[in-house]
């Protein structure tokens, strides 16, 4: 087999086609069953990111669609499911996920902040007093 004979040409088109499928095509497809797999083993109660970066609690699940309760179940949102980027099952203990508690510790953290509500007047610079040129 030379160079320049058809067979080798043939060859390395081969070898080609079966790069471009082991590199791209087939863990692609791996990730698309692990995505179908996740979808179809969603549950009620569940946290669900959506790929808009909106979390909340599965509420409802149809056939195509779900919905989503966000901030304490005040809101409800109907997503597709192809719409859904990753779930967390809820936990044994309370049904509350390991992210919400975490939330939950950040917001009273912030909470013990000061308030910025007061108005806040800077302090006068470049003038100075007699006394702190005598020092």
């Amino acid at each position: 087999m030379t160079a320049n004979s058809p067979t080798f040409s043939l060859v390395l088109m081969g070898l080609l086609i079966l790069m471009i499928y082991f590199m791209m095509i087939r863990p692609q497809r791996k990730k698309d069953k692990a995505d179908r797999e996740m979808r179809e083993s969603m549950k009620v109660g569940d946290e669900a990111i959506t790929i808009g970066g909106i979390v909340g609690r599965i509420e409802k699940i149809n056939d195509k669609t779900v919905v989503i309760s966000t901030t304490a179940g005040k809101n409800k949102i109907e997503f597709l499911k192809t719409a859904i980027a990753s779930v967390s099952p809820k936990e044994s203990t309370g049904g509350k996920p390991a992210a919400k508690e975490e939330s939950k510790k950040e917001e009273g953290e912030e909470k013990k902040s000061p308030s910025r509500d007061k108005k806040v007047t800077p302090k006068k610079l470049g003038k100075k007093t007699e006394e702190t040129e005598e020092k």
